[in-house]
Order: structure tokens, then C-alpha cells, then sequence
């Protein structure tokens, strides 16, 4: 089955378009985690199991996992997304961005390794870093458009002939780069506007929308201007709801919150 797919049937059957970022800071585990070999894994695999009910995919960030020297657990934990919680899409949170043989490698790293449903992927040097990618017809390339972060626009706000640069991103992901139908874009909820926009440049496409949370993007205002294509993004808020040994279920009650509210804000559209 293929990414776009899963995700189509994972937003019907949870009703839900919360996607559960999985981003493990070993300095803020619960602390009766400390010290075991498999922190990482033990706390992220009762996340995903505490708020599965309530979320579309999940959203494990790389870096978290490899500064820690924890890739194998990484690995396993996907393994677990697949076991326990099956047609739940991964989305691997890697940013990828090379030419040639490296992308391929990255590639196979993304979905060979790690099984990853879907991966975001920095488009900025060109059709030719993507190809490699695209490759893999069944698999998600989730494209940075217009990020959350503050700097953001220092880049994807420059003029290039008319438009923005990031609309031109989703313009292109929306025509001729989609050659696989598998493409969608990551637009940040702290920019209604330039989600709005987005959203009326790529049409159908998917959009993975991080900000909200701690990052203080408005669901109101992010519902509204995207629509219910959306894959919105929670972590730190749900993953970090208590550092006691009730962790699972406060993140479970934050997540189930976060999916009412967007819920909600979808019907009042």
C-alpha cells in the first residue's frame, strides 16, 4: 500500500489528523528511565502505544535518536509502529538534502533500514537531489516549503521571478516533481498565511504542519487555512506532559486533546 494510501485510510479510521512527533531527549525522560540502556526505546514505544488512538502517523526526528547512539533503537521502535499499530504511517523526520549516489543512500537508509513510510526531504538543490528518492514508488517524499522556524523566510520568502520561493516549491511539488503521486509538503502552523496560501497552490497534496504545541501555532487559524489534508505535528507538548512513571497516560490525555481540538476547528470550517 502505498504512502499517500495509508495515510488517506489512517486519517478515516482514527479520525484525526494529529501526527505524534517522536523526539527523545534523553535530559527530559521520566526519571525512573534513567540509566537503562533502552531509555530511548522504552519511552518512545509507551508514547506511541499511550496515544495510537488518537493520532494519524507517527513523526520519529532523527537526530534525537542518533546523537544518542540509539539508531538501533530507532529501528526497533518502527519495527513496534508496524507490530502494534498497523497502517499507522512513519513518517522518518531526516531532512535529507544531496545529488546523485548520496541521495540514494539516504534512500535506502530511509526505507531500507528504518522502513519509513514516508521521510521529509530539503528539495533546495533541485529535481536532480530528489530523483534518487522518487525511485521508491510507494514510499512519501515530504518536501520543506515554508518552514516554522523564525528564519525561515530569510530563504523561502526571497522573490525568484514573481513568486516566493516556497510557492514555487509547492508549485513544482504539486506539477512536474510529483511523478510518483507520493510527494507532499511541510508548512509550518506559526505561518497561517503562507499556509493558506500553500494550500491553494498544491491543491491535494498532503501537508505536514509542525508548530503547534510549544511552538505556539493557533489550530484554529492553522485548520482554517489548510484544510483537512493535514498531518499536524505535536511533540514536546505530548511527549513531555509528565516526567513521572504516569507519562504514557498524560500524553495520551494532550493528544487526545490536541485531535478534539482540531476536530472541532474542522467542523466549524
Amino acid at each position: 500500500m502505498s504512502f499517500v494510501v495509508s495515510l488517506q485510510a489512517a486519517w478515516a479510521q482514527a479520525d484525526s489528523m494529529l501526527c505524534v512527533g517522536l523526539d527523545p531527549d534523553p535530559s527530559r525522560l521520566p526519571m525512573h528511565l534513567a540509566g537503562r540502556p533502552d531509555a530511548i526505546l522504552a519511552f518512545c514505544r509507551e508514547i506511541v502505544d499511550a496515544t495510537a488512538e488518537f493520532a494519524c502517523a507517527f513523526k520519529p526526528q532523527i537526530a534525537y535518536f542518533a546523537a544518542a547512539r540509539a539508531e538501533d533503537q530507532l529501528e526497533e521502535l518502527i519495527a513496534h509502529i508496524h507490530r502494534a499499530h498497523p497502517g499507522k504511517p512513519v513518517i522518518l523526520d531526516a531532512k535529507r538534502g544531496d545529488i546523485g549516489a548520496t541521495a540514494a543512500q539516504y534512500a535506502r537508509e530511509a526505507f531500507e533500514r528504518y522502513r519509513a513510510d514516508a521521510v521529509t526531504v530539503n528539495p533546495y538543490m533541485g529535481f536532480d537531489s530528489l530523483e534518487p528518492w522518487l525511485a521508491w514508488h510507494d514510499r512519501g517524499i515530504i518536501l520543506l516549503c515554508r518552514t516554522s522556524n523564525s528564519g525561515g523566510g530569510d530563504l523561502q520568502a526571497l522573490d525568484v521571478g514573481g513568486e516566493r520561493l516556497y510557492e514555487r516549491v509547492a508549485r513544482l511539488a504539486a506539477g512536474p516533481w510529483n511523478s510518483n503521486g507520493q510527494l507532499g509538503l511541510v508548512v509550518g502552523a506559526t505561518f497561517p498565511a503562507e499556509l493558506a496560501q500553500v494550500r491553494r497552490i498544491a491543491g491535494e497534496l498532503p501537508l505536514l504542519v509542525p508548530g503547534i504545541g510549544a511552538q505556539g501555532g493557533d489550530i484554529e487559524a492553522t485548520v482554517r487555512a489548510g484544510g483537512r489534508r493535514m498531518i499536524v505535528n505535536s511533540s514536546r507538548a505530548i511527549l513531555y506532559a509528565s516526567r513521572t512513571d504516569d507519562f504514557g497516560p498524560a500524553a495520551a490525555t494532550v493528544a487526545r486533546t490536541t485531535r478534539d481540538a482540531l476536530r472541532d476547528a474542522l467542523a466549524r470550517c
